[in-house]
């Protein structure tokens, strides 16, 4: 396999700054595409591996997917979470792992993948085998057998091999469903030239359901009502935006314009209610004390 050296595409050249923002974030060490085998299911792939020099806190920013996490474990074999969409950031104490695999699922698939939707999940870390899809313990018990000696290659190589017999092909029912979800995500997305999302009445319009019928699947295939969904996807890109260029100073007025916001004050009241400390500060890497993880969220 040649995962790793890959080229990344602008979408995850942009994902890797999000998510490696303030400096102090051990989620991910970098960004890879996922094999192709993979694909329908997973968008990118977050590697973090152990070494001496880590920081000793994780960053994990608000995100609205539901991912995998495969972990090797110091002391032999491996575990695998589903990890549900995240409303808030929180900061936790570093785990000093050998290899740590965080697969983003593509909106839409985590239903049929592990037999449980997206909104069941929200603020929840749960091991696969728990969940209720039929092939998810299968999955788990294999994707266990990780050798903490694994590489990147070979862990994706046994993902690739497990995932896509395990779950079988999707009916026509759910690819339309998630193809809906899907263009429904692209639509309320921001990217540089369009700051503001487009309103539901009009994506709905577009995609020719309801109103009502969209937020009803988007609700329980993303997670997020569409408007949390928007909110969490602005937020991302200006973190985009502040941390182009690292070691300059940050533009906030200009950045709070051109993604969206009223006026910076809006922008730094939004930023500090998702993360908790205001916008400077955040990229400033002066941030909340880390706590230990969790291996369950409460719901």
């Amino acid at each position: 396999m040649t995962t790793v050296t890959k080229p990344l595409s602008a979408d995850l050249a942009r994902q890797t700054a999000i998510r490696t923002a303030g400096g102090t974030s051990q989620v991910p060490t970098r960004l890879v595409e996922p094999p192709d085998a993979l694909r329908p299911w997973i968008s990118d792939v977050g590697v973090v591996t152990h070494t001496p020099e880590a920081p000793r806190s994780i960053t994990h920013v608000p995100d609205a997917a539901v991912r995998l996490v495969l972990r090797t474990l110091p002391g032999g074999g491996s575990d695998v979470l589903a990890v549900g969409p995240r409303t808030r950031a929180s900061y936790n104490a570093g785990k000093r792992l050998p290899l740590c695999l965080d697969l983003r699922i593509r909106p839409g698939a985590a239903r049929p993948l592990l037999g449980a939707s997206a909104r069941d999940l929200v603020g929840r870390v749960v091991p696969l085998a728990e969940l209720p899809g039929a092939a998810t313990a299968r999955i788990a018990r294999r994707l266990g057998r990780v050798g903490e000696d694994a590489t990147v290659d070979e862990a994706l190589s046994v993902l690739a091999e497990v995932l896509p017999p395990a779950i079988g092909p999707r009916d026509r029912a759910d690819r339309s469903r998630a193809d809906l979800v899907r263009a429904a995500v692209g639509r309320l997305s921001t990217r540089p030239g369009r700051p503001r999302p487009a309103p539901v009445t009009e994506v709905a319009r577009e995609l020719s359901v309801s109103e009502r019928l969209l937020r009803t699947l988007f609700t329980e295939d993303a997670g997020l009502s569409p408007k949390h969904f928007a909110r969490i996807d602005r937020v991302h890109q200006l973190l985009a935006g502040a941390t182009a260029r690292p070691g300059s100073p940050v533009p906030w007025a200009g950045l709070a314009q051109t993604t969206g916001y009223y006026d910076q004050s809006h922008m730094a009241a939004e930023f500090r209610a998702l993360f908790g400390v205001a916008p400077t500060a955040f990229v400033d890497g002066r941030l909340p004390a880390g706590t230990p993880c969790r291996s369950r969220a409460a719901r």
